[in-house]
């Protein structure tokens, strides 16, 4: 939204910040640095101490995992947007955010929008890398953001603002300090997007995020098309989403494989203090495109889950359904009218 065919897009400087980050990094202590943060990531035991202790876990951190962390969350405030739109965020405080990749994700969405812009993490050398990042990016909006030492704890106080993202966080801590950092983002925001990892257990954090904002006063404006409570039967299956994500040499290395790309799986909530725009029903799962028909698995505003089948009759809304994503609204808004047909 912010570039021009002359300026690169925000996620190509992040890719040049970070392959000139791959530069001075060892290959092999980068490598056992993200195998212990990957164990961690898909561990199921939180913490009370930050995940990224020094500059060589901040590297590696930064060079494999923020680029999948700049995809979920901007693909969470993409929908944010769409929901909410002509507003844009005039303050934005990232909770937990580590290197930033939330406030790069925030330029991609809203571009030059003025936005005052706070990182908030307890790890320090993460805060440190982040500014590094930042202020290498040549853009305004991230090299004047603030960033802010402080521990995640049931303690914690929050400025305001108009955005508080949480992303990656509530895996990182004891269950005591979930629900007191939810509330205390709903307190202290008007709009509030919580990511965790697309599994099982990630789903259920957000899940409980999404309880918890709700009893707070708040309205969900993306993924889900409505307020009530998820219609997926607990235990059955868990919503989440996947972003497209460029691998690295890092990743390479690390993964092996030849694809040029992975994707992303994520569960997220964007709640609003204000009247949002849900979409009418988003879809949940990949397409599955068969001779002359696509399959969509749907979440609806007033049916709970629901599969269409849409077929070449259809016309133009078959021609959409084939252009279709993961996590799409559905119909896309320039075929709500043929869907009523």
């Amino acid at each position: 939204m912010n570039a021009t065919p002359s300026t690169p897009s925000t996620a190509e400087t992040l890719r040049a910040q970070l392959g000139r980050l791959l530069d001075g990094l060892p290959p092999k202590q980068a490598a056992q640095a993200v195998d212990r943060l990957i164990a961690n990531y898909r561990g199921t035991t939180p913490t009370d101490a930050p995940v990224l202790r020094d500059r060589s876990d901040v590297a590696a951190y930064a060079a494999y995992r923020m680029p999948a962390t700049f995809e979920a969350v901007r693909s969470a405030l993409e929908a944010l947007a769409d929901a909410a739109p002509g507003w844009a965020p005039g303050s934005h405080l990232d909770v937990g955010g580590g290197t930033g990749a939330a406030v790069w994700a925030a330029d991609a969405v809203w571009g030059d929008a003025p936005r005052a812009t706070t990182v908030l993490d307890w790890a320090e050398p993460a805060l440190a890398l982040g500014r590094e990042l930042a202020e290498g990016s040549g853009i305004p909006a991230l090299r004047a953001t603030e960033w802010r030492g402080g521990r995640i704890e049931g303690a914690l106080k929050l400025a305001g603002s108009d955005l508080v993202t949480v992303s990656y966080v509530l895996k990182e801590l004891a269950a005591r300090d979930r629900a007191t950092l939810v509330a205390e983002a709903a307190r202290a925001a008007q709009a509030v997007v919580v990511v965790e990892p697309g599994t099982p257990d990630g789903y259920l954090r957000i899940i409980e995020a999404r309880d918890l904002l709700i009893g707070a006063g708040f309205r969900v404006a993306a993924p889900c098309p409505h307020d009530s409570a998820c219609p997926i039967a607990p235990g059955t299956d868990w919503c989440h989403f996947s972003a497209r994500v460029s691998r690295s040499s890092l990743h390479r290395q690390v993964k092996g494989g030849s694809l040029p790309y992975e994707d992303e799986k994520f569960s997220y909530v964007a709640a609003v203090r204000f009247p949002p725009s849900p979409v009418p029903a988003r879809v949940t799962r990949k397409p599955q495109i068969r001779k002359g028909q696509v399959l969509l698995e749907l979440c609806t505003a007033t049916e709970g889950l629901r599969r269409d089948t849409v077929t070449k009759r259809h016309g133009p809304l078959y021609r959409a359904a084939r252009d279709t994503a993961w996590g799409d609204p559905w119909p896309p808004p320039d075929q709500e009218d043929a869907d009523d047909e």
